[in-house]
């Protein structure tokens, strides 16, 4: 799946792991990134943990897809930070389930994510 995300590679987003309901990606925050409190746009922070999460919960193998998603923003990052996302999974029950993904600079927290999945049905003639 990440190997054709080609939203979060533009970004330079890094997969390191990825296991049964877990992964681990990083982004170094670049320029572009930074909005006009020289902080890294929170937008983008999301993206970074809404990668892991998708490489967790799809890490299965059924296509998954979000259900929803919410952030809560700690501290701020600056350009040049690198940010890692670590993405586990808390529960899966039927088609759904529940995971966290804190995204960190040098093992501190600057956000958690929460996300709530979806599997849904392989479309014939579709990647999805």
């Amino acid at each position: 799946m990440f190997a054709a995300d080609r939203a979060s590679q533009g970004l330079g987003i890094r997969l390191l792991s990825a296991d049964d309901g877990a992964a681990e990606l990083r982004m170094t925050v670049s320029p572009d990134m930074v909005n006009g409190h020289g902080t890294a746009h929170g937008g983008y922070l999301f993206l970074l943990a809404d990668t892991a999460f998708a490489c967790a919960c799809n890490s299965h193998g059924p296509v998954t897809v979000a259900a929803g998603a919410d952030i809560s923003f700690v501290a701020p990052a600056r350009e040049g930070d690198e940010l890692t996302a670590v993405a586990t999974e808390r529960t899966r029950y039927g088609r759904s389930g529940i995971y966290d993904v804190s995204v960190l600079r040098d093992g501190e927290v600057i956000a958690e994510f929460r996300g709530r999945s979806r599997t849904v049905p392989r479309v014939e003639g579709t990647r999805a």
